[in-house]
């Protein structure tokens, strides 16, 4: 078996993907191959570092409402010495994994919409098993085009993110054909004011092709796909924030659901990495909550941004092996 520190997704690993997940024998089994060979660290060291980093990560993810995916591959994939489809793995988990905890609970309260996101998870989540075939070819091809490509990518998330306002309540006047026989509409209390808000969709059709872009880069880099579900959701098709929030936070546990499923069929999903990530994050997120209160948002909105902007230089720099910035 091939140490996943700078390897390829490795054939023995892709037959026995369920069966690590299950049997605690064969998991440590499995990352004492991995680990050993290559990397002086004893096999506890690098899961307990990933632990550490995903639990700050989970506090910042929270204060700036991105999701940790979107953070989580391009910090890892540039500064950890794990092999980039293990990376991705692992991203998608991490954010499988958020998304599965809040998703009773918004439906429960009446925020994330079942119509909304059926339509949209049936073309996202479809698109999401292309991006991660191709994702996983061109690594196969050579990693460095997808660190590059990766890198490239989560600069332009950077972007979209500094130029986003997103609205409370846009206003639609009127709802386009597609939307009203795909009923896309409803309403919801808001419990800051007492008020019923209804909302209804326009230029649905847009959305939705849009959606097929948002799938392919969702599954292709492992990141989620909440930081541009909001701004589609929000700012082209008018609903509501909190709606868009919360039906995007929902639509993850499906879309990222098929990705994985890819990706753990080829073995890049081990409990060596996946196990400390989801856990610290899910802890960052419980304290993240609880700061919530106390912290500046838009300090915290201005930090992540520096962060992505970084966190894609320094993929670039490591897929086209500069060395500029260690």
């Amino acid at each position: 078996m091939k140490n996943f520190f700078g390897s390829k997704c490795s054939t023995a690993l892709c037959a026995g993907a369920v069966w690590l997940l299950c049997s605690p024998v064969a998991v440590f089994a499995a990352q004492e191959a991995a680990a050993a060979p290559g990397d002086g660290h004893p096999v506890w060291f690098w899961p307990l570092i990933l632990f550490v980093f995903c639990f700050i990560l989970g506090i910042i993810a929270v204060l700036a409402g991105v999701g940790g995916g979107v953070l989580y591959v391009p910090l890892v994939g540039g500064f950890f010495p794990f092999h980039i489809d293990f990376v991705r793995g692992a991203g998608l988990m991490v954010a499988l994994a958020g998304a599965l905890a809040a998703g009773p609970g918004l439906l429960r309260r009446n925020l994330a919409s079942l119509r909304l996101a059926l339509p949209v998870a049936l073309i996202a989540s479809a698109c999401s098993i292309v991006g991660a075939m191709l994702g996983l070819y061109l690594s196969k091809l050579d990693p460095a085009y997808v660190q590059t490509a990766l890198g490239a990518t989560i600069m332009a998330i950077a972007v979209l993110i500094t130029l986003s306002k997103n609205s409370a309540v846009p206003v639609v006047t009127k709802q386009d054909a597609i939307g009203l026989a795909l009923g896309i509409q409803g309403a919801y209390k808001d419990e800051a004011t007492g008020e019923i808000i209804e909302w209804k969709t326009h230029r649905t059709l847009g959305g939705l092709i849009l959606f097929i872009f948002i799938g392919i880069i969702a599954g292709m880099f492992g990141l989620g796909a909440g930081w541009a579900n909001v701004p589609v959701f929000n700012l082209l098709m008018g609903v509501p924030l909190k709606i868009s929030v919360a039906t995007s936070k929902f639509l993850l546990s499906i879309t990222d659901t098929s990705a994985a499923w890819i990706y753990m069929n080829k073995g890049c999903v081990i409990p060596l990495m996946a196990i400390p990530s989801i856990i610290g994050l899910m802890l960052g997120s419980l304290v993240g909550v609880k700061l919530l209160s106390k912290a500046k948002p838009k300090f915290i909105r201005y930090m992540v941004i520096g962060v992505l902007f970084f966190a894609g230089l320094k993929s670039i720099d490591k897929g086209l092996g500069l060395g500029l910035l260690g």
